[in-house]
Formats: C-alpha cells, structure tokens, sequence
C-alpha cells in the first residue's frame, strides 16, 4: 500500500507559489512530534445514475442509505463529499453523473473486518439503486485525534 503523509507544510508551499502571504509557524524546539497512528483510508465512489434509465438516486435517498447501512457498520465516523464523477460504463459509453464520496477511517489492525463491512455496503448499493459498481480506493495513513 501506498504510504500518504499529510501536512500543512504542502498548503504553505503551495500558497506561498500563488503569492499568498503566509505565517511561519512557531514550534518549541523541545516539543515532541504528537504521536500518529497506523490507519486505513477507505473512500467509496457511489454514482447516482442508474445505468438502464430510471430517476437518478436523490439526496434524501442517499442520507437514508448513509443513515441505515454505512453510519451503524463505522459510527465512530466518516466524510461525505458530494461530487461530480465519470466513468466508461459496461457498453463503452462515458458517463458523467453526480457522485458522492464516503471516507472512512479506520485501524489499520481492524482492515479485515473493516473490509468486510465495506464491500457489503457496497453490494447493498448496487443492488438498491442498480448500480454497475461501486468503487473502493484504500490508502495507509498515519493520523492523530488530538
């Protein structure tokens, strides 16, 4: 798996390209690092097209499904970015469909049952709202909750 650290010195690089002022930060020299953790970064892809034709999943369809199936299986948490998406879909053609991305979290030492939850969210998806697929992108981060 690929190893992502993330931290504001990145942002500073960049704002700091675009002409933008920005303030150096201020550490104690004797300060230690906080402490990270070993995590799983899951993020699922659900399109809200249906392949066949059919009224797009709505807003209100997709809360509930979020509600009764992803937040009991991680209830200690998860992002929710709604997105524009395409793809090339089963008969060749690219479609470009509103989307939305679900971030979870999680030990890296719970990846198993983790990944278990996960992939039975996304069969509940594709089979409720019939959907092609539902995509799944997994990435090591270390991470803190201070």
């Amino acid at each position: 798996m690929k190893i992502r650290t993330r931290t504001g010195l990145l942002l500073g690089c960049g704002l700091a390209a675009a002409g933008a002022a920005v303030a150096p930060a201020v550490v104690a020299a004797d300060a230690p690092a906080a402490p990270r953790d070993t995590y799983v970064e899951t993020t699922l892809l659900f399109g809200t097209e249906r392949p066949d034709g059919g009224a797009a999943v709505t807003e209100a369809e997709f809360q509930r499904f979020l509600d009764t199936q992803v937040t009991p299986r991680f209830p200690d948490g998860l992002t929710v970015d709604q997105a524009r998406g395409q793809y090339r879909d089963r008969h060749g053609v690219i479609e470009k469909e509103r989307s939305y991305q679900v971030i979870v979290l999680y030990p890296a030492d719970t990846a198993a049952s983790a990944g278990t939850k996960l992939d039975h969210i996304r069969r509940l998806y594709t089979t409720a709202f019939q959907q092609e697929s539902v995509g799944r992108v997994d990435e090591e981060v270390h991470a803190s909750f201070e």
